[in-house]
């Protein structure tokens, strides 16, 4: 098969997209949820905390796992988990069942980033993986999508309890696929060899490392860079994902019929976002910059475009204006987290890669578990004040740039990995 890498890449964004809409069908249903079962939004900040939980507690499991079973069986065997927990959700009957259900999703899907990490630094060379991420990181944003049209389309046909299963039932799909096409690029039987010596070409020293230690890579201020990057910005997508929907129901009055097309704008932007900012770092790339230079450029350029969500308060009651504030802000992160996803294989080998992509979301999760809980005695307690909360989510990723200058000014691979 031609070009079989990027048929590879569409099966990340594939999974990714699953990743998210099942994610994704919890804060579309919250405003009929919280009538049903009588949720407050304490309660649903610990269903999203359980979640959260799970994720960051499995994520350096998983990046470890990744590292040892493969990509080919330990990815499959990840979505089958996700999979299965998300219909789980239809089977809840309470705000107590429902963090049981989350906290199972959570810990299924935190295998999706390191495992789809590795596999685009096991099947591209370094001057393709920005692009490569940009591109199955979209994943998250067609998922995003997708579920504002398919969910509550689905939920007033047959009820809330089938847009679960319908959403679940997806990764199956998913699996098949997988298990038919993916092999390592060393032994897989449809690569063409002037394919797989273009993957390889820029691999010099690269396979130095096998099984890191977790301890060796946390004593390395490269992974910190990784870290401390995901543990700031990442709480402010969790924040667009789950509470976005929340918002507009509040604001401005839209029910679950009216949220999709605020919803489908937003990420449909973060779409664009996140291929424009791997496109750019690999363009950079092409004319001669340094990754160093490439890299950090377009990541300044995103932390300045992200600034626009402070503003959206002052939209007032101009809904419109809202939307394209936060949908700014959305293809900002998206654009950040395609070229933030590629440092972890710019700093360490390609063996070390699903470890520190893990730990990274670890440290994710983390910040989302601390901001979940927060936002929802927040809110209870301003009577629904989102103006200090955009105002965070805004300032956060200058200030993680300029850390990760500081832990990382030259984006050379680790010594010691």
């Amino acid at each position: 098969m031609k070009n079989l890498r990027w048929y590879i890449c569409a099966l990340l964004f594939y999974a990714t997209t699953i990743n998210y809409i099942d994610r994704q069908v919890l804060g579309l249903l919250k405003p009929v949820l919280e009538r049903e079962l009588g949720w407050r939004e304490s309660e649903y900040g610990w269903i999203v905390f359980a979640f959260q939980t799970a994720y960051a507690l499995m994520m350096p499991f998983a990046g470890r796992a990744m590292d040892w079973l493969g990509t080919r069986l330990g990815y499959a065997l990840a979505v089958v988990f996700w999979s299965l927990a998300a219909m789980g959700h239809a089977a809840a009957g309470s705000a107590a069942q429902f963090a049981i259900a989350r906290f199972g999703l959570g810990a299924g899907e935190a295998a999706n980033f390191p495992a789809a990490i590795k596999t685009v630094a096991d099947w591209f060379p370094m001057k393709e993986r920005a692009f490569a991420t940009g591109i199955f990181n979209s994943g998250s944003n067609v998922g995003a999508v997708v579920a504002p049209l398919m969910v509550p389309w689905i939920a007033s046909q047959w009820g809330w309890r089938a847009a679960f299963l319908a959403t679940g039932a997806l990764g199956f799909t998913w699996v098949a696929l997988w298990w038919w096409l993916y092999y390592p690029p060393d032994r897989h039987p449809r690569l063409l060899p002037e394919e797989l010596a273009l993957i390889t070409a820029d691999r010099e020293g690269e396979d130095a490392a096998e099984g890191v230690p977790y301890l060796r890579l946390l004593a390395e201020r490269r992974a910190w860079a990784f870290l401390i990057g995901k543990f700031l910005t990442d709480p402010v997508w969790w924040f667009y994902l789950f509470w976005l929907p929340g918002f507009l129901n509040k604001q401005y009055g839209l029910d679950l019929t009216q949220l999709g097309p605020p919803l489908v704008t937003v990420y449909v932007a973060a779409d664009i976002g996140s291929i424009g900012g791997g496109w750019l770092s690999s363009k950079l790339l092409a004319i001669g910059w340094s990754v160093n230079r490439a890299r950090k450029t377009a990541m300044l350029v995103c932390a300045v475009a992200v600034t626009s969500v402070v503003f959206v308060i002052q939209a007032g009651g101009n809904l419109w204006l809202a939307v394209t504030l936060v949908s700014i802000a959305a293809a900002a992160h998206q654009g950040w987290s395609a070229n933030l996803f590629t440092l972890a294989s710019d700093l360490f080998p390609r063996r070390a890669v699903g470890s520190v992509v893990g730990l990274g979301g670890m440290a994710g999760a983390i910040g989302g578990m601390l901001v979940a809980p927060a936002v929802g005695y927040w809110l209870e307690w301003s009577g629904g004040s989102y103006g200090p909360l955009f105002y965070v989510a805004g300032s956060m990723y200058l200030l993680a740039l300029g850390i990760i200058h500081l832990l990382a000014p030259r984006l050379d691979r680790a010594p010691s990995a």
